[in-house]
């Protein structure tokens, strides 16, 4: 399946209050809401501003939360150009279940992926794992998050 046909059906999959996220009020300095989630709804944003909301999986570690994308996801892209993010707690579909968390995010190289992984790995066990050897692209990238 080629990458733009799986943003489209994804997209459609979305739940609509998702881009709500976007212009919610910020509570809290931290990533407290999400321990016990399995799904956190991170927001980037295009070069003309607009949020584009994306329900992922995560790793915490201490104040950092870890995601693992392929490298030429459009995510990825929008990190790399504008580390302003946000983050928030739902479900798999990206309702929101709580307020979001104003965040900054980047793209983790070299020795940090593996405390990337060791995060993503806690947090998930089987599924995860058959996921990865089955469904995921080679060569993922990994991005942290953190409160701003």
């Amino acid at each position: 399946m080629t990458q733009s046909l799986q943003d489209r059906l994804l997209g459609r999959a979305l739940h609509p209050r998702a881009r709500e996220v976007a212009d919610a009020p910020a509570a809290g300095q931290s990533f407290d809401s999400l321990r016990g989630r399995k799904y956190c709804l991170l927001v980037t944003f295009r070069r003309d501003g607009r949020p584009v909301p994306t329900p992922v999986w995560f790793g915490i570690e201490g104040d950092s939360l870890y995601i693992r994308s392929e490298e030429d996801t459009g995510k990825v892209k929008r990190i790399r150009r504008e580390p302003r993010a946000r983050i928030a707690p739902c479900n798999a579909r990206g309702k929101p279940l709580g307020p979001p968390v104003e965040a900054s995010a980047r793209i983790v190289e070299g020795a940090e992926e593996d405390r990337a992984e060791r995060a993503l790995a806690s947090s998930y066990g089987l599924g995860r794992r058959i996921y990865e050897r089955f469904l995921a692209a080679e060569g993922g990238t990994y991005i942290e998050v953190r409160p701003a």
